[in-house]
């Protein structure tokens, strides 16, 4: 029960990621590689004021004429987050932003949540987890009935497009698998963010110099300041308020129950597209998010008893 709500915030900020990123990107509001850096970049500023922010405030003059104690009892400002997860969070930033652009909507989502399930239930298997019959069964309904709702809008995916988004899936499971590990989810994800500064600023720096390039490339020399602000809201609250989430959600979930309750994802985004863009309500999606929620919650259910 203890990772049941920062479960249910996390999966919402994980759709609102979504949603933002087909605003910017879709429409050209901003470059592949601008939206990746400034998302990692805000996400890591935000983090930053979180972590050493009360440090600093109890060391201020103003901070110090209360009381030593004070001082003393303020959090220590420390950074957690590995090498690993760094690296696969920047990949999973950048070669998302990157797929998106080569593939439809549907086969897009299709293949990045089959990357994340494969990998999360695979390392889960390997180090002795064991899915029950209910557990399965679950899993089966979720997914089957998430493939028949995207399979009228499937098409033959551009290749590089589908190698993108399948790195993108497998560096987001292994950035989760991390997770499981932390002991502060706070100091983990901001370290992870924090240490990706490295990667993203140059990635920035080409996308301002960059001269317009063609639409859907990595460097479009496109950055309109609406896509920016998208950028820095998915980096700032989605990303890393949401990874904060994620972090603290995994400490009580199983890598196999990780994986899936992230198919709740796309449903969830599916209906803030109803709600904030207009888009149409149909009965194949009322009926096939009805059943990935069913089928999640068997799942899930059965790990309680």
């Amino acid at each position: 029960m203890r990772s049941l709500w920062p479960t249910i915030l996390a999966m919402i900020a994980f759709a609102g990621n979504s949603l933002l990123a087909r605003l910017a990107l879709a429409d050209g509001a901003v470059d592949a590689a601008g939206f990746t850096a400034l998302r990692l970049l805000s996400g890591a500023a935000v983090l930053a004021v979180i972590v050493f922010a009360p440090r600093l405030a109890a060391q201020s003059p103003r901070g110090r004429r209360g009381s030593d104690a004070a001082v003393a009892s303020a959090p220590p400002a420390r950074l957690e987050g590995s090498l690993v997860a760094t690296l696969a969070l920047s990949a999973y930033a950048l070669f998302f932003s990157l797929a998106y652009l080569r593939l439809g909507a549907a086969v897009g989502a299709l293949i990045l949540f089959a990357s994340v399930q494969a990998t999360m239930i695979a390392v889960g298997v390997a180090r002795g987890e064991r899915p029950s019959p209910r557990e399965a069964a679950g899993l089966a309904l979720a997914f089957g009935a998430f493939v028949w709702w995207l399979a009228p809008g499937l098409t033959r995916p551009d290749p590089l497009g589908l190698s993108m988004m399948v790195a993108s899936g497998i560096a987001w499971g292994v950035y989760s698998l991390k997770g499981r590990g932390a002991r502060d989810p706070v100091a983990a994800t901001a370290g992870n963010f924090i240490y990706a500064v490295p990667l993203a600023l140059p990635l920035l720096a080409a996308s301002i110099l960059a001269a317009r390039g063609p639409a859907g490339s990595l460097f479009g020399g496109v950055i309109t300041l609406e896509g920016a602000l998208i950028a820095c809201l998915s980096g700032a609250v989605t990303s890393a308020l949401g990874y904060i989430l994620w972090y603290r959600a995994l400490a009580g979930l199983t890598a196999l129950a990780a994986a899936i309750v992230q198919l709740s994802v796309p449903v969830i985004a599916a209906v803030g597209a109803v709600l904030f863009l207009g888009e149409p309500l149909t009965a194949r999606f009322a009926v096939a998010g009805s059943l990935v929620i069913l089928g999640i919650g068997f799942a899930l259910v059965s790990k309680r008893r």
